[in-house]
């Protein structure tokens, strides 16, 4: 009974381990719990991706905050038309997005006619679930840079440097204000960025020998440079090099004088270096030395610097310009200018300056512009001769002897005539004795000096002035005044000026160039033309003394600001 016990007991421990190993084997075979683990594992991993993601877009979303908001406030600040400063525009724009912490640096780069704003921004993130792989934090960094700029800025500098500048200190105030102008606006750009032409006008405007030899130009003379406009030319900005333009006759209205060696004194196209233009240049040195050199003298005419300083601002003078480059009178980065109207990145800019009003201006008859004139004169004798035809008889008057002679002096032999005493003894009369006797005409034949040249009109008003012509050459006819001075030119007065100025200004303003005028103590009337002139109320300044300097310091000012709208 025990051993059958016992073998009860062993073939029980048996059955239960055979019942143990077929379970595991059940459970080997069994694929059903198989995936648990695997889905355990894989839901653990899902959750770590999950919470990587998470703090991932965490990141983006502090990213692309922080990048949008620095984008939003450099391009603000970048706006030429922003007048609150750009480092302020940056910092506010973070400050009401909540992450003014963040900004790290505001780089601002301005000056006349562009602006360039630079930031940098950086946030820190504390992460959730990448601290698990040893990543506790990350950064986020955003950096921008906007720019706003126009391609050029193009300035005509129209100066007044009639005689009424010389007058109250004028002039010697305008130069430092005008150099002032043109430090600031060249300091302030980029290389080349800004081109600087300046036009001193009078009676007229010189446009130098080099500038005038690219137009189609009358050739009576080469004394002076200057041109007649007709009215229609004052209806638009373009100034032809295909059209033939009148030169301005050399010639002297008011003084009563004559040099045959150095010319007239005073023309009505001045001879100076300093009355030329001066063309497109950026270079500070010559442009402040150019000012420096201005004097004052002769009439005002608005309406031909206008001309001119609209003229070198208008397309039409690229091929002048070109041209000026290749002789190396231009800067050769100017290439290109004038550039078109309206190109969507460049300012063309007119300062038109004066101290009066549009007074006449001068032109001498045609038929005294050219060809022989009726004056011969003898240079090694420095004597003149006048011819006179009367039918068939020819003479020649004489001014130095006030007598006429059937040849200009210098031709021959002639014979010179006095008036001498022959006494014929003495009488007693009074108690004193006194000479007697009779004058009695005496001549003697005398060999001319040196040898007469008929003068051409030009070379007369070239070495003498009308009124002096008048007085001397012509002293033998009543009319002299009327034939040899008056009737000798023409002019255009005032009302005909204004007009011009008018119609120059208002083509000026319609093709895009912004003008700004100036009135340097100037009376109503001349105000009043440039009130009209300028391209709104706020564009014109009237000063008085030394606020000629605060005008053109706020004229410089303003133009930084300028942005070219299209």
């Amino acid at each position: 009974m025990e051993q059958l016990s016992s073998d009860c007991n062993g073939l029980g421990r048996q059955n239960n381990l055979a019942k143990r190993l077929d379970r595991l084997k059940r459970f080997r075979r069994d694929e059903n719990g198989s995936m648990t683990m695997f889905a355990i594992f894989a839901f653990i991993c899902m959750l770590m991706v999950a919470g990587i993601g998470i703090d991932l877009m965490r990141y983006e979303r502090d990213r692309a905050k922080l990048q949008n908001t620095l984008d939003r406030a450099v391009l603000a600040a970048a706006d030429l038309d922003q007048t609150t400063d750009a480092t302020t525009v940056v910092n506010d724009y973070f400050t009401k997005a909540g992450i003014g912490q963040y900004l790290t640096s505001v780089t601002v780069n301005e000056g006349i006619g562009f602006r360039t704003v630079s930031a940098n921004a950086k946030s820190t993130l504390n992460t959730f679930f990448l601290s698990l792989v040893g990543i506790d934090e990350l950064s986020a960094p955003a950096a921008g840079t906007a720019e706003e700029a126009v391609g050029s800025v193009e300035i005509s500098l129209v100066l007044d440097v009639s005689g009424s500048m010389g007058s109250n200190s004028r002039l010697t105030r305008l130069k430092p204000a005008a150099k002032e102008f043109i430090d600031t606006v060249l300091s302030t750009s980029q290389e080349d960025n800004v081109s600087v032409s300046i036009i001193p006008y009078s009676t007229q405007v010189s446009a130098g020998a080099s500038l005038l030899s690219k137009y189609t130009v009358t050739d009576e003379h080469a004394y002076s440079n200057c041109v007649n406009f007709t009215s229609s030319d004052f209806d638009t900005t373009a100034l032809s090099t295909v059209d033939t333009l009148q030169r301005t006759g050399h010639f002297d209205v008011w003084n009563e004088y004559e040099d045959p060696v150095d010319g007239i004194r005073q023309p009505v196209c001045l001879t100076d270096s300093y009355a030329q233009i001066l063309p497109l240049s950026s270079d500070q040195t010559v442009l402040n030395n150019y000012i420096d050199a201005l004097q004052a003298e002769g009439n005002t005419s608005i309406d031909i610097g206008m001309k001119w300083g609209s003229a070198l601002l208008d397309p039409s003078t690229q091929g002048v310009v070109d041209s000026l480059i290749n002789d190396g009178e231009i800067n050769d980065g100017f290439s290109g200018r004038p550039t078109a109207f309206r190109d969507g990145s460049t300012l063309k800019i007119l300062v038109l300056m004066t101290d009066g009003q549009n007074t006449a201006q001068y032109m001498l008859r045609d038929d005294l512009r050219a060809g022989d004139s009726d004056v011969y004169y003898n240079a090694e004798a420095d004597r003149y001769s006048v011819e006179y035809v009367s039918g068939s008889t020819t003479q020649y008057w004489w001014p130095h002897d006030d007598d006429w002679h059937d040849h200009p002096y210098g031709e021959g032999i002639y014979e010179a005539c006095e008036s001498v005493w022959v006494s014929t003894g003495y009488t007693y009369r009074r108690g004193r004795y006194r000479e007697t006797g009779y004058y009695q005409t005496e001549c003697s034949e005398q060999q001319e000096a040196g040898t007469s040249v008929r003068l051409s009109y030009p070379e007369l008003w070239n070495q003498a002035s009308l009124q002096w012509n008048a007085d001397n050459n012509y002293s033998y006819s009543y009319n002299r005044w009327n034939d040899w001075y008056y009737d000798a030119y023409t002019y255009n007065g005032s009302s005909t000026k204004d007009t011009r100025t008018h119609n120059i200004c208002a083509a000026a303003k319609t093709a895009g160039i912004i003008v700004f005028t100036v009135g340097f103590e100037a009376p109503s009337s001349g105000q009043a033309v440039l009130a009209d002139c300028a391209s709104s109320d706020s564009h014109h300044f009237d000063v008085d003394g030394l606020e000629i300097s605060d005008a053109f310091e706020s004229i410089a000012a303003s133009i930084s600001k300028l942005r070219l709208v299209q």
